[in-house]
């Protein structure tokens, strides 16, 4: 009798061994399989869903010049693996000098819309997002003075020429999740648009493309 209560207290203890020892030899894809509502993240094994905010900063060409790219979007995440919401990105390039009215000259301006983004196995720690823009925007011809040495002489900005545009932007990024609540990712889009309509301007001065960091915040 006393091997028989011996027996059981050890077959007892060792099912709990057992299955803690199962249970830390599944693979990831194992892991997503049974629970397939917990997301992956290189430092905290824990999830959630629901959306973020994002903000980006990055660079990219306007009419060959080099330019700086600015933005934030929100997003609705729909399942871990599609983000619906809105964007919107701010640009300003370096400026061109005129020897003539001893002006420099500048493109600024903005675009934004509607944001669709696929996401690739947004579960595992290292992934793809695609997301695209379909939206509108404004880009203005700015003028300032190039003589800033002179204590005397001063001159606003002025808004020399302006122009509406339609925008279309497809993008890719990769994707890393730091913790439970924050991403990293490294993108590279391309940024299409109608025809731009200013003088000495030329009419697909703001397309091409675009490289840099986003920072995601929220529950994904």
């Amino acid at each position: 009798m006393n091997r028989l209560f011996t027996l059981i207290a050890i077959l007892t203890l060792s099912v709990p061994a057992v299955v803690a020892q199962e249970a830390e030899s599944e693979s990831p894809l194992e892991k997503q399989k049974n629970n397939p509502g917990q997301v992956q993240t290189l430092f905290d094994p824990h999830a959630g869903n629901g959306g973020y905010g994002a903000f980006s900063i990055g660079y990219t060409k306007i009419d060959n010049r080099d330019a700086l790219l600015m933005g934030g979007r929100g997003a609705w995440v729909i399942g871990h693996g599609f983000g619906l919401g809105m964007g919107g990105y701010g640009f300003v390039s370096d400026p061109v000098y005129n020897p003539v009215d001893e002006l420099n000259y500048s493109l600024a301006g903005g675009y934004g819309g509607l944001i669709m983004e696929p996401i690739l196995f947004g579960w595992f720690p290292v992934h793809l997002s695609f997301p695209i823009l379909v939206g509108a925007g404004g880009v203005a011809n700015t003028s300032y003075s190039a003589n800033w040495n002179d204590p005397y002489e001063y001159y606003d900005g002025y808004v020399e020429d302006a122009s509406a545009f339609f925008v279309a932007e497809a993008g890719v990024e990769l994707e890393f999740n730091l913790v439970r609540f924050f991403r990293l990712a490294l993108f590279g889009s391309y940024r299409y648009t109608s025809d731009i309509i200013m003088d000495n301007t030329p009419a697909d001065a703001l397309q091409g493309w675009s490289a840099g960091m986003t920072f995601k915040f929220g529950s994904f």
